[in-house]
């Protein structure tokens, strides 16, 4: 009988999940993948494979936060998918950043962003502010969207990140700093209604 500090949720059937959890998962497929066909797919793959799991499911979680932990994976397969079938090119900026004195000696770039024109800190917690922050994270430009999704929005590990898209960690580095930079403007010119330069 469970207790009252780890009560048991109520375990939803496979049959109810399309109509029950099938919208939210596609939302959180699209947030990631941006793909009406992948997300739909990753979908599919998700409640797929959590039937098959099903039996192994014990209850004490939401399942439909189970069934978010089976579409990470499925999110990860897609982009590392996706990443194979159009091989990564380093363009001529990552390469002056990757072959410049200073990175080959430390690992760092010497490019610094400016200040924020608005504290995203205190922006974390506002819906709108992850409204806007989806059609934001659209604006990055690939492969370095991917890195981001990958290592920040999906928690992967460096190295396997760098599996996934084939690259060393320092050309990583180089991604997700470009990403930043990048999500940084569009943010700043969504969130405070200035184009910022």
């Amino acid at each position: 009988m469970p207790d009252a500090q780890h009560p048991k949720v109520e375990i939803a059937p496979p049959e109810t999940w399309v109509d029950r959890y099938g919208d939210y998962l596609y939302g959180y497929a699209m947030s990631r993948l941006r793909n009406p066909d992948l997300a739909a797919d990753c979908v599919q793959d998700t409640f797929m494979a959590g039937i098959k799991a099903f039996e192994r499911f014990d209850g004490s979680r939401d399942i439909k936060f189970w069934l978010r932990g089976i579409m990470r994976n499925k999110i990860v397969d897609q982009i590392r998918k996706s990443i194979k079938e159009k091989k990564v090119d380093i363009d001529t900026e990552d390469e002056a950043i990757l072959e410049s004195f200073w990175y080959k000696y430390t690992g760092i770039a010497t490019t610094n962003p400016d200040p924020w024109q608005f504290n995203p800190r205190k922006a974390y917690d506002n819906t709108e502010f992850w409204v806007v922050f989806e059609t934001c994270i659209d604006q990055v430009k690939e492969p370095a969207r991917q890195a981001f999704v990958l290592r920040v929005l999906e928690d992967q590990t460096t190295e396997e990140v760098c599996k996934a898209m084939d690259i060393s960690a320092n050309y990583l580095w180089v991604l997700l700093h470009r990403a930043r930079a990048q999500l940084k403007i569009a943010l700043e010119a969504s969130w405070t209604g200035k184009d910022v330069k």
